[in-house]
C-alpha cells in the first residue's frame, strides 16, 4: 500500500512539473501579435521559440505616399526591445540587388518604446534596412542599426530561415491593390 502511494505522489510530482514546463513555454517577441497570412509588410526571422536571436515584425506601407507603420521586435541575450516604426518611409525600391539576388527593399527608422537592455532606453531612433528576394530564391535578410550605447543590438538576419515581406509595386488587378485604391492605405 505504501509503495502504491509513494508511486502515486511520485507520478504526480512528475506531471506538475511537465506541466508546469509546458506552461512555462513561451514564444519569442510575444509582446506583439503574429500576423497570419501575408500582411502588407513583415518579417520573421526564424522559429518563433528557441532561437538565441529573435526578431519580428509588421505593420501598413503606402508606397505612393511614402509612407510606413508597424511594429517590430528583437529578443537576444541582451533583453528585448520593442519598437514602433517612423511613419517616414525612407527608402522602397523594387529593383534592389543584394546578396546576389533581386527583390524587393525597404529601409525605415524606428524609435524603441520598451527594453529590458538598460544600454537600449525609450526614444532611441534607429534605423533598419528589409530584404525580401523575389524569383523562387530564398535570400531574404533584415538588419538592424541602434543608436550609440545601443549599438551591440545591432544585429543581421540572413539566410533561409528568415522570412521578409516587402511589398512589390502595385499592379492592377491584384486584390492588395483594388484594396490601397479602397483607402486601407497598404500595398
Amino acid at each position: 500500500m505504501r509503495v502504491g502511494l509513494s508511486l502515486a505522489a511520485v507520478t504526480l510530482v512528475l506531471a506538475m512539473l511537465g506541466f508546469t514546463g509546458s506552461a512555462s513555454a513561451h514564444t519569442s517577441c510575444a509582446q506583439i501579435g503574429t500576423v497570419y497570412g501575408i500582411p502588407p509588410w513583415g518579417f520573421h526571422t526564424g522559429a518563433y521559440s528557441g532561437e538565441s536571436w529573435f526578431a519580428k515584425a509588421h505593420g501598413n506601407i503606402n508606397v505612393k505616399a511614402n509612407t510606413v507603420s508597424g511594429v517590430m521586435c528583437q529578443q537576444d541575450g541582451h533583453g528585448t526591445i520593442l519598437m514602433s516604426v517612423q511613419h517616414h518611409l525612407v527608402h522602397w525600391s523594387h529593383y534592389a540587388m543584394m546578396w546576389g539576388y533581386p527583390g524587393n527593399i525597404m529601409k525605415i527608422k524606428f524609435r524603441i518604446t520598451s527594453s529590458s537592455d538598460p544600454k537600449c532606453t525609450v526614444g532611441m531612433i534607429g534605423r533598419a534596412t528589409i530584404f525580401g528576394s523575389y524569383n523562387g530564391v530564398r535570400s531574404q535578410s533584415v538588419q538592424f542599426f541602434f543608436p550609440g550605447a545601443c549599438k551591440d543590438q545591432n544585429r543581421l538576419y540572413h539566410g533561409t530561415k528568415v522570412n521578409v515581406q516587402v511589398p512589390p509595386p502595385c499592379i492592377a488587378p491584384r486584390p492588395a491593390c483594388v484594396a490601397s485604391r479602397r483607402g486601407s492605405g497598404s500595398r
